[in-house]
């Protein structure tokens, strides 16, 4: 594999990463943002969303866990990648 590609594909896990996080974050956001008015309207109305609003939540979160490893991993296989075309440059040198 060329030291080039790993860094694209290293660059690319983050981007992944980001665009997860930046969804789960919105997600998150947008649960936060239910006032309390229209919970307790939910809840007056017989409606069970209440109750299965936390699942949503959790699964967000753990979104934005997984984007967190995600990114984590891109930046690993870059800064293997920039190891690697160190030592080729010693190397060479």
């Amino acid at each position: 594999m060329e030291v080039s590609s790993a860094m694209t594909l290293g660059l690319q896990g983050m981007q992944a990463g980001q665009r997860r996080a930046e969804q789960a974050a919105g997600e998150i956001a947008g649960q936060a943002l239910v006032s309390p008015q229209q919970a307790s309207r939910t809840q007056s109305a017989g409606q069970t969303d209440a109750v299965a609003s936390p699942a949503p939540l959790t699964e967000s979160l753990e979104a934005l866990r997984l984007a967190e490893h995600e990114a984590s991993a891109g930046a690993r296989v870059i800064a293997t990648a920039d190891e690697v075309m160190g030592t080729l440059i010693d190397t060479r040198a």
